[in-house]
């Protein structure tokens, strides 16, 4: 049996820039992206903090150390720039392989985007 787990979280970090007139997902800091184990193209879950909106969308690599959180396309439209968001991605595996797994789970700084 397979089941899905948390693979990956970002844990707060703050929307930097929303660009409606795109074609979708969200735009990530390469260094958070590597952090969270998360590669361009994997889904993630992205749960707004500020209103409880939830998306799901895909991700787009961000330049290295900018810090970079961009909402694009619609979700632009669930998103205020300085929100703190949670992103998560999750993967399938074998039931007894998932009792030992553990998820990357990154607490960047929330006022920059930066890791701690």
């Amino acid at each position: 049996m397979e089941i899905q787990v948390l693979k990956s979280k970002l844990h707060g970090v703050t929307v930097t820039q929303a660009e409606l007139d795109y074609i979708g997902s969200i735009t990530i800091d390469e260094d958070l992206m590597d952090a969270a184990n998360l590669i361009e193209n994997e889904q993630v879950h992205v749960l707004n903090k500020n209103n409880g909106q939830r998306i799901v969308t895909y991700v787009i690599t961000g330049k290295r150390g900018s810090g970079v959180i961009c909402l694009n396309g619609p979700a632009a439209l669930k998103v205020s720039i300085g929100d703190v968001l949670i992103v998560i991605s999750y993967a399938n595996m074998d039931f007894e392989q998932a009792k030992t797994f553990r998820p990357w789970v990154v607490f960047p700084d929330v006022a920059s985007n930066k890791l701690k």
